[in-house]
């Protein structure tokens, strides 16, 4: 498997579990109160942890896939609604990228954050050391500040796409 297709797998299982989570948080009573929620005064709360998950998605696919996103939706998500759209559009960009258009594995890929920090490193140590620990570093995040607010959510919440892979129990004797 490749580094991409393994990127874009990940990507396509973990957004179905942020939509997942978004759809629990509906139905709490706090309701979109949570969106405002945070596990720490210096951390940002759930609806920048889900704004950013879905934009470390496309920031990836378009860094890898030279998709030739010139700007990023940056404004704050206010409904529960707007954060199921934007996952969906994230979906729907990674359903539809080629792997087979990315960078071979060792190809550069060079970035600069905002702070002015930049870095250069292999496409493949792209994926594996900055694009997935970021991506899933939001998504703890946002999965960590419902569960503090009481948002009913267990292991099969977060590994919900596992389902998939269950085997039937055997008959007993």
């Amino acid at each position: 498997m490749s580094y991409a297709t393994a990127l874009l797998a990940t990507h396509a299982n973990m957004l179905g579990t942020l939509d997942h989570l978004v759809t629990k948080a509906e139905g709490h009573e706090k309701g979109e109160a949570l969106l405002q929620a945070r596990l720490a005064e210096d951390m940002f709360p759930l609806a920048t942890q889900i704004r950013f998950t879905v934009t470390q998605v496309i920031v990836a696919l378009d860094r890898l896939g030279n998709l030739g996103i010139e700007s990023l939706d940056e404004s704050e998500i206010t409904t529960f609604a707007e954060a199921h759209a934007r996952i969906a559009a994230a979906r729907d960009m990674v359903a539809n990228t080629d792997p087979a258009t990315w960078p071979a594995s060792g190809d550069m890929v060079e970035f600069t954050l905002p702070n002015g920090m930049a870095f250069a490193m292999q496409a493949h140590e792209y994926c594996r050391d900055w694009a997935a620990p970021q991506f899933y570093f939001h998504l703890m995040a946002a999965y960590a500040i419902l569960r503090a607010e009481g948002v009913a959510l267990g292991k099969i919440d977060y590994v919900g796409y596992m389902m998939r892979y269950m085997k039937q129990p055997a008959p007993s004797a």
